[in-house]
């Protein structure tokens, strides 16, 4: 049953006809069993209290809003309701402070536009800042012009899911990250746009986060970035043009399968950076005009598996004080560099990939190379150590020097060379 309001022409009309004391009496009465069990509540257009709605509210009730736009400023809402914009309403946070601020179980947001938080790195300014909640849904809503898009701190079984998170920040000082995840659990991020904050996606010390289906790019710094979050998942993404690619660091038991990197093209770029990551899984993703595909430094037991990689910088720049990573079944299309490296070891295990720049034969027609290949080209030391030899990569002797270091191997790493080249792309 929603919330009515009595106008005053029927008001006057039953006055007229009834005595005033039963008409009093009758009026009380009727209005108990409509306040305890509404179920939803409607905040006409223009009505500035929504406060106010959320307060008389019972708990697990609708509160939904007509279209119009509405000034909010840090409102607190402990009980669990769904406040439904119904595609049509605007919360105005006026450039100071929060919005929403989440503090409960069993809440929904959903189908309405939360604009102009305030900024500062003193507090974490967020159009929605969840603490301390379980059972949290964010859905179908655009978050523009806010420091953070929405702050997940301490809580548990939150899914943020169907957002459109802009900002029109141009340096990382402006901006924070459009989905921010910090010391919590099972949160789950699908379908959303992110693009224009500092992260797109942000994780630090979240345990069980699953990332599905998301739009990243153009963010000021990382598409997505996270550091000490174990049995996470990020699969079937996009990230596109962010200025430092995607950042995994310092996290053991990540999937990360059919994500799209492309176009994190410029010094220190990378369609994807491992650092000290452990018993991992990065398969079957796309790495497309990236400066390097995947870098990888301090990570040990990594599956590389079944990835394209298409016209990157360096496919992969693969540092030898990481242990036991295995790159198999790989395509290698059009990469300048396929394989780099900073030293002579090699401690990781490369088998069944299809390399481009492959010249081998196989005779006995089973589809894998009769001769080992060696992807790290003697031209890839020189640049490792010194980048203005780039300058020289098309040179005739740049590529006689690769020439004669593939037939007499002394520089490049002996041991680093796919024994079981494949002819053809691998399926």
């Amino acid at each position: 049953m929603g919330l009515t309001t009595m106008t005053a022409t029927p008001f006057l009309s039953i006055f007229r006809t009834t005595h005033l004391k039963y008409l009093l009496s009758g009026f009380c009465l009727s209005m108990i069993p409509l306040m305890s069990a509404a179920q939803t509540a409607e905040l006409p257009e223009s009505e500035n209290r929504l406060e106010a709605l959320i307060q008389q509210a019972d708990s697990g009730s609708t509160i939904r809003i007509g279209p119009g736009t509405y000034n909010v400023r840090e409102l607190l809402i402990e009980k669990a309701v769904t406040i439904d914009g119904q595609n049509s309403a605007v919360l105005d946070i006026g450039g100071e402070g929060y919005g929403l601020i989440l503090k409960g179980e069993n809440i929904t947001l959903k189908n309405f536009e939360i604009k102009n938080s305030g900024s500062g790195f003193m507090d974490d300014f967020a159009a929605i800042l969840i603490e301390e909640s379980n059972n949290i849904l964010i859905q179908n809503l655009t978050l523009t012009n806010n420091f953070f898009g929405v702050f997940i701190a301490k809580s548990e079984n939150v899914e943020v899911t169907g957002n459109t998170i802009i900002s029109n920040a141009d340096r990382q000082t402006t901006s924070g990250n459009g989905i921010h995840m910090w010391y919590s659990k099972d949160v789950e991020v699908h379908q959303n746009e992110i693009t224009g904050h500092r992260d797109g996606i942000y994780l630090e010390f979240v345990e069980g986060g699953t990332m599905t289906g998301n739009r990243v790019y153009s963010n000021i710094r990382y598409g997505l970035h996270f550091m000490y979050s174990d049995h996470c998942s990020y699969i079937d993404n996009e990230f596109r043009d962010n200025v430092s690619g995607v950042a995994v660091m310092y996290t053991r038991n990540v999937v990360m399968q059919r994500n799209l990197f492309v176009q994190n093209w410029g010094a220190n770029r990378y369609g994807l950076l491992l650092k000290e990551i452990n018993d991992s899984v990065v398969e079957n993703n796309r790495f497309e005009s990236n400066s390097v595909g995947i870098y990888s430094e301090a990570s040990n037991r990594v599956q590389i598996e079944q990835n394209n990689f298409t016209e990157n910088g360096t496919a992969i720049r693969m540092m030898a004080n990481g242990v036991d990573n295995r790159i198999v079944r790989n395509n290698f299309f059009g990469n300048v560099f396929e394989v780099s490296t900073n030293s002579r070891s090699n401690p990781n295990h490369y088998e069944g990939n299809y390399w481009s720049q492959y010249e081998g034969y196989d005779l006995d027609r089973d589809g894998i190379g009769d001769v080992e290949y060696r992807p790290v080209r003697l031209f890839s030391l020189f640049a490792e150590r010194q980048p203005l030899s780039l300058i020289m990569l098309r040179s005739l002797m740049a590529g006689l020097l690769d020439t004669a270091e593939r037939i007499f191997p002394v520089l490049t790493p002996k041991n680093l060379t796919d024994p079981k080249p494949s002819m053809e792309p691998v399926q």
